[in-house]
């Protein structure tokens, strides 16, 4: 496939979203639901999603590949969140139902990063800041290290001496089918990657086992979604709950102009 968009902040959902005025079932501190409609947002009608490209939404963490020390390197997602107190007033404001927006100090409202961290692509500055999201959190990326404890099973997708990755990608010859490969990182410099495996976001896939774990890297947008549905609500629901090719995450698609959107 050819290279498509990738994930540096929150992706838009297809479909536009109503408020209700019942408390999250998710969010504790927030006294509505949020749930989609049937109208198609126009964030996806501006990239014209109906000649984007669907592919499947991978379920691992997220991470990129960006050059660290002279060379292509693995980074780790990591948002950088506000602290006790600033968390306090965010929650307190949302309970409130302001209509306004929420003021935040960057400089003093959230917690330290390591120095190595570097904010996410295209995010918000103010005044020399990057701002939050809508969610209060500054998306980011820290590199992993070697013999990093935290990061251990993303090193292990990685060899820097040799500048290789461990990658699952569709079979050059058949597209129905998949390959675990060795890829040089430099082929992957500025991409956005899925991590997955037996110690990933309870191991959807049943990769490995607990001797014997293993773990991949996946290029966002690599693996295209099979005799997709058509964009509304009737039909992309009977193809999740009922057709062989929706037993998968979700799907994200990838306009021409970089926009991705997703569902699910």
């Amino acid at each position: 496939m050819q290279r498509l968009g990738s994930v540096q902040q929150k992706i838009p959902c297809l479909f536009l979203t109503d408020v209700k005025d019942d408390p999250s079932t998710k969010r504790e501190y927030q006294p509505f639901r949020v749930l989609a409609t049937e109208q198609i947002n126009p964030k996806a009608l501006d990239g014209d999603i109906y000649n984007a490209i669907p592919t499947e939404k991978v379920d691992g963490t997220c991470c990129c590949i960006t050059r660290h020390k002279g060379q292509p390197y693995l980074w780790a997602r990591l948002d950088r969140k506000p602290n006790k107190q600033a968390e306090k007033r965010f929650k307190n404001f949302h309970r409130l139902g302001s209509s306004k927006e929420f003021i935040w100090n960057v400089e003093q409202d959230f917690k330290t990063v390591p120095d190595s961290w570097i904010p996410a692509a295209k995010m918000l500055q103010l005044n020399g800041n990057v701002q939050p999201d809508e969610n209060g959190h500054i998306p980011g990326w820290v590199p992993v290290e070697k013999y990093s404890k935290q990061y251990c099973w993303h090193s292990s997708v990685v060899d820097y001496e040799a500048e290789v990755a461990l990658v699952l990608r569709p079979e050059s010859s058949e597209q129905n089918l998949l390959e675990i490969t060795i890829v040089p990182l430099s082929d992957l410099l500025e991409q956005t990657v899925e991590l997955i495996g037996t110690n990933v976001n309870a191991n959807p896939y049943s990769l490995g086992s607990k001797k014997h774990p293993i773990h991949l890297l996946v290029s966002h947008g690599t693996i295209p979604v099979q005799n997709p549905p058509a964009l509304n609500q009737k039909d992309l629901i009977s193809w999740f709950q009922e057709s062989k090719e929706g037993e998968i995450e979700g799907i994200v698609w990838h306009c021409t102009d970089g926009t991705l959107v997703k569902i699910l």
